[in-house]
Formats: C-alpha cells, structure tokens, sequence
C-alpha cells in the first residue's frame, strides 16, 4: 500500500514538472520518457500552472511598485509574464487572430495559424489584449492588483481546461510548429484542474468579487464558438487565445465590481 502510494505521489509530481516546464520557462531539471498520454494528464495542473505565474508576477508588481508608478509596475510585470511563458500563450493569440481573421475554410485557418509569420490580425490581436490587460490593472485599486494577477493567471487557464473538455482536438499535419498540446482531457482531469482553480479563487477573491469572473464568459464564449464553428474543435493556439481574452475578461469584470 505504502509502495502504491509512493508511485501515485511521484507520477502526480512528474505531472506538475511537466506542466511547469512546458508552460514557463522555470527550470525543473531534464525529464525524458515522456509521451502524448503523458502529455494529455500533465494539462490537469495548467490552473496550478496558472497560480504559480499569477504569484510570481504579483512579486514583480510589488517589487517595482516601491520604486515606480502603478502603471508602470503593470507593465513591469506582465512584460515579465510574458518572458516567463515564453510569450506561449501570446503567440497562440496571434496566430489565432491571424488564422480566424484571414482564412476562409478550416484548412487555409489551420495553414495561416501554423506560420510562424504574424500578420495584421496578429499584431492588432495582441497589442490591444496587451493594453486593455496593463490599462484595466492600472484601474484597479493598488490593493487589489496582486490578488486580481493571482486570480486572472488562474481562472483564464481554467477557461483553456474547460475548452479542452468540451471541444475535441483538431489534429494538425507534421508541418504544423510543435507546440505541446493536450490531444485528450478526461473527466477526472478537468476536475482536478477546476478544484485548484476554486481553491485558490476562494483564497484571493472575497465573495463579491467573484461576479468579476464573469467578464470572461463574453470572450471566452465567442472565441469558442468561432473554433468550434470554423474548426470544429480546439488547437494549441485556440487555447492560447481563449487564455489570453478570458484573462482581460476578467480584469475588466474586476474594474467594473470595484467600482
């Protein structure tokens, strides 16, 4: 028993390396022997994921707000973000916009997205997430930005976790740019990825804050709707995206609660 317990522990634990290492840029070591079924499990902690990067960044937002303006801490430390995701999330943003924004069919929007080349559709996409995500967090009261950072980070990924629940996977052809991607999210793991959100929601957000939570559903549910209906399910820049618009969703929800 104790043996069986010992191998759950370190397989979970491998899990959350996995996800640390492919959705940031922190260092967890060398880990080999990996597969898709692997990779398909180590999406139930992308919220965990989410908390992770939503601490670090309230800790930069702290940091330079000793010595800088709110809105320059803002953008201290999503700039920081972004340098510790790798711009993963960003850039399937872009692609995304360029792909829904240009194509007409679902293969020519899976050929536009898979160019790692940005476009009109990109550039615009992704400057205006940046800046209604700098310019809604420098509105908030100073207080609240390190819980509202915490929160976002976490509740968007859930909205990715719940896109993979509910979409399938669009397979893409071996031309397309490799990006780790969950091809298959069960039901046990949205749970798991949902009870870490609702944990950490709960301990950053008082109760009537939470009607903040849904400015996401607007972007959340169109991006959505435009995968489903062009693509007919999700991809690796589909979910990019749903992170990055449901993360401003928020923001914005947060701004109007507060005030």
């Amino acid at each position: 028993m104790q043996t069986d317990r010992q191998s759950v522990l370190k397989t979970q634990w491998a899990y959350m390396r996995l996800a640390v290492m492919f959705y940031t840029r922190i260092p967890v070591g060398t880990i080999e022997n990996y597969d898709q079924e692997v990779m398909n499990r180590t999406s139930r902690y992308f919220t965990l994921v989410g908390a992770l990067v939503g601490v670090l960044c309230a800790v930069v937002f702290s940091l330079a707000s000793q010595f800088f303006p709110q809105s320059l801490a803002v953008v201290l430390s999503t700039a920081f973000g972004v340098w510790l995701t790798g711009a993963f999330h960003e850039d399937g943003l872009a692609d995304a916009c360029d792909g829904l924004g240009g194509g007409w069919d679902k293969a020519k929007i899976l050929d536009i997205m898979k160019d790692s080349r940005i476009g009109t559709y990109g550039f615009v996409g992704l400057a205006l997430t940046l800046t209604l995500k700098c310019l809604a967090l420098s509105a908030l009261p100073a207080a609240w930005v390190v819980a509202a950072l915490i929160a976002g980070h976490v509740a968007s990924r859930w909205c990715a976790s719940l896109t993979m629940w509910c979409l399938s996977y669009v397979r893409l052809d071996e031309t397309s740019k490799a990006k780790p991607i969950t091809k298959q999210f069960e039901r046990q793991d949205f749970m798991l990825s949902s009870g870490i959100a609702a944990i950490v929601l709960f301990a950053c957000l008082p109760l009537g804050a939470l009607p903040a939570l849904l400015g996401m559903l607007p972007p959340g549910l169109y991006l959505a709707y435009k995968l489903k209906h062009w693509l007919g399910g999700y991809t690796g820049d589909g979910l990019g995206a749903i992170q990055q618009v449901t993360e401003v969703g928020f923001y914005l929800g947060l701004v109007v609660v507060l005030s």
